[in-house]
């Protein structure tokens, strides 16, 4: 793990979150992870803070490795990365738009850290 700094503090946070797609549908194939993977890395350079560490997934959840410093919530990074990458996917495949009709987006509510 990386030591990091901010303007008055040093820190070590590391976090383990998964989690998963509404309704447990198995969406995540291997091309819809290249997408998937981009729009976390874009999301990620928004806030250079960011760090993923690592990320796995299977066909409905994801499991990431990320740090994140002090001065920004656990939730509102994972609210930022599961908003920005649910817009993407719905743009980018036709499939997940008529699976996910709604406007929730493709992640079920919450996470597991």
């Amino acid at each position: 793990m990386r030591i990091q700094n901010l303007n008055h503090s040093t820190y070590q946070h590391q976090y383990h979150v998964v989690w998963g797609t509404k309704y447990r549908r198995k969406i995540l194939k291997p091309y819809v992870l290249v997408e998937l993977k981009k729009s976390f890395f874009e999301t990620v350079k928004k806030y250079p803070t960011l760090w993923i560490e690592s990320m796995n997934t299977d066909d409905d959840h994801v499991h990431m490795q990320i740090e994140i410093p002090p001065n920004i919530a656990l939730s509102d990074a994972i609210g930022k990365l599961k908003s920005a990458s649910s817009r993407h996917l719905r743009s980018k495949f036709k499939f997940i738009r008529e699976i996910y009709i709604e406007k929730d987006g493709i992640w079920s509510v919450g996470y597991f850290s």
